[in-house]
């Protein structure tokens, strides 16, 4: 099993997971450089992975679900969010909390995790047997989604469930926004000499052209604020910047998002 990433738009990952011969897309926002990458590596789509409803991330669903038929494949399975159909055209199949998504030409069996907070119906999909994961934008490398939809406490019990996951399984999130996401980190927690050495090597990375992405929860853990907003060092560059008043695992991370809303 190989994941290979699509870059789309200013910093989209559209993520293909193939066994050289099938491959099944998420969140394929646009067509065209999934069907290049189809051709290019002689793949065959087999399912479309939805994780919400937003353009970016199903703006393609339709165009690849046509073009990417086939005798074998007449017509593409597309999952999607059971709480967002309404949302998004195109959801041959909906999903939610623990159902489970077998893709038996892969083989890829996934397991479904409701994680609201981005939007409300926001899912993400857990490959437990390969340690994969792929979030669409509830958790970033170094970050987190904006609350378009959702609040604040739904959105610690999203990462939460996602910050449970073993340590070593590979995050797959939607977008390039880590060295962003890691420069707001180190204002928040500037002693944090985990997130110091991360900082140099997803540098390193970019300054080669390469994504940042995948992660791992374990990473995650030790230097994304959005899960350590409960740390004391946190708490007190967020009372420090006349940010909290009132302490809370809610109230820390609300007030962290916020403060990265505005950050530069």
């Amino acid at each position: 099993m190989d994941v290979l990433a699509v870059p789309a738009f200013n910093d989209n990952y559209l993520w293909l997971i193939h066994n050289g011969r099938y491959a099944a897309v998420v969140d394929p926002g646009d067509a065209g450089p999934v069907l290049a990458a189809l051709k290019e590596n002689g793949l065959t789509l087999a399912a479309i992975l939805l994780t919400h409803h937003h353009a970016d991330h199903v703006g393609g669903v339709a165009e690849l679900a046509e073009r990417a038929r086939s005798a074998e494949f007449p017509a593409i399975a597309v999952y999607g969010p059971a709480r967002e159909r309404a949302k998004i055209a195109g959801i041959t199949q909906p999903v939610a909390e623990g159902d489970r998504v077998n893709l038996p030409r892969l083989p890829l069996d996934l397991t479904v995790i409701e994680v609201p907070g981005h939007t409300l119906g926001h899912i993400a999909y857990h490959a437990a047997g390969e340690g994969l994961l792929f979030c669409g934008d509830t958790l970033f490398a170094g970050g987190c989604g904006r609350l378009f939809e959702g609040t604040p406490a739904q959105m610690v019990d999203s990462l939460a469930k996602l910050a449970s996951l073993p340590g070593d399984t590979k995050v797959y999130c939607a977008h390039e926004y880590t060295m962003s996401n890691l420069k707001f980190a180190a204002a928040v927690e500037p002693d944090n000499g985990e997130l110091a050495a991360r900082m140099t090597e997803e540098q390193a990375k970019r300054d080669r052209g390469q994504p940042t992405v995948p992660s791992t929860i374990g990473l995650e853990r030790k230097t994304n604020p959005f899960l350590r907003a409960t740390q004391p060092t946190i708490v007190k560059s967020l009372q420090d910047a006349g940010r909290l008043q009132t302490f809370g695992e809610v109230e820390s991370f609300a007030a962290l998002r916020e403060w990265k809303n505005t950050y530069k």
